[in-house]
């Protein structure tokens, strides 16, 4: 309970920020899913890791502490593999939606035409890795990778819900995890007839692999999500097996921040925010956790200065926001003055990479770890 309680105010607290911000701008997401129909597929290893420059081959680091500059994690390979052949839905079903004020019982008898909408474009994406895409006739703003551009965004600039730009699309079915609203427009398109069921979305390795089986579930797939989690979870091990043979005995102090320059926003992220696991998946310290900073606060200079961490990692049009890294360390001197700030260690992602957990995981983390420890390959 503790968790959902805590994912639910990490959701809420993000929404509110993009609200009041800089629109977000989708980028091409990527994933760590590939096919795996049969035994002869790609290994979990390979699919986490052939995307790119084979990892003995990537000039690392000596000594990461020492570096100067910033740096960009960049996914190679943009698209989201899926299952082959796309299994058949078992139809109708009956899942429980994870909704915050309890949970209700939805039966699914129809997954011809589903809209996917939360945050950081996850559930899309676990659509489509479950084979079920070409059902996807709408999706958020962070939904975006190949495959999904032409669909209709049914979610405004500050990732708010367009119910009638919903019930245009005449959808029999949609996947939601709370993270997006408001809540009465949702209720909206409930209370027009159209099934909706919410999943658990948690910020976490284990969060994506949950995922993939709720979705899986509601749209009659349920042995397919089991499949595509469990490869989720051999991918990040494999991945993050990867970065600790490369990673410093003594971890990076890290830290991610959340930016929007044009309404003054700086948010730390910390404990259950979803940035301890990815931080930790690099082999680094989180310092916002190590301070006892639970879910996203308020930057502030003590607090900054307290944590000093050597690398601040972000997302790439948060960065644009303040001016880049030169304007980040002129706006807030407190940044300046820690180890990360006086040698322009700033790792910037994708906005709807960063925190995409999902089928997307294992390459993230290995994105990062390639821009943190071979920034200059």
């Amino acid at each position: 309970m503790a968790r959902r309680s805590i994912t639910a105010a990490f959701a809420g607290a993000l929404l509110f920020l993009t609200a009041c911000a800089v629109p977000l701008t989708p980028e091409a997401s990527g994933a760590a899913v590939e096919a795996h129909p049969t035994a002869e597929a790609a290994s979990a290893t390979e699919s986490a890791l052939a995307q790119t420059t084979p990892w003995d081959e990537v000039a690392w680091l000596d000594d990461p502490h020492a570096f100067v500059g910033p740096s960009t994690a960049t996914i190679a390979d943009a698209s989201v593999p899926a299952l082959e052949p796309a299994p058949d839905p078992a139809l109708p079903v009956e899942v429980t939606s994870k909704e915050r004020d309890g949970d209700r019982q939805v039966t699914v008898d129809d997954t011809s035409r589903v809209v996917a909408m939360d945050i950081s474009g996850s559930i899309a994406a676990t659509v489509w890795a479950l084979g079920q895409g070409d059902r996807l006739v709408g999706r958020d703003a962070a939904g975006e990778f190949p495959g999904t551009e032409d669909l209709p965004v049914i979610t405004g600039s500050s990732h708010t819900v367009n119910p009638e730009a919903v019930l245009e699309l005449e959808p029999t079915l949609v996947l939601t995890d709370g993270s997006i609203g408001p809540s009465d427009a949702v209720a909206q398109i409930r209370d027009a007839g159209i099934p909706v069921v919410y999943v658990q979305n948690d910020p976490t390795f284990a969060g994506a692999e949950e995922l993939s089986r709720q979705v899986g579930a509601a749209l009659g797939v349920a042995d397919a999500g089991e499949t595509v989690a469990a490869h989720i979870a051999a991918d990040v091990e494999a991945t993050t097996a990867q970065v600790a043979s490369i990673a410093p005995q003594e971890g990076l102090r890290v830290m991610m921040l959340y930016l929007r320059g044009a309404s003054g926003v700086y948010y730390m992220f910390g404990d259950e925010s979803g940035a301890d696991q990815l931080i930790g998946a690099l082999g680094g310290v989180d310092v916002a956790t190590e301070t006892g900073l639970e879910g996203m606060k308020p930057l502030t200079d003590e607090a900054m200065l307290a944590a000093d961490p050597e690398v601040i990692i972000v997302m790439t049009k948060g960065l644009e926001s303040v001016g880049g890294v030169e304007g980040l360390l002129e706006s807030k001197p407190s940044i300046a003055l820690t180890a990360a700030g006086q040698n322009s260690r700033i790792v910037d992602m994708a906005d709807n990479q960063l925190l995409a957990f999902g089928p997307r995981s294992a390459s993230i983390v290995d994105a990062l770890a390639r821009a943190v420890y071979a920034p200059e390959g």
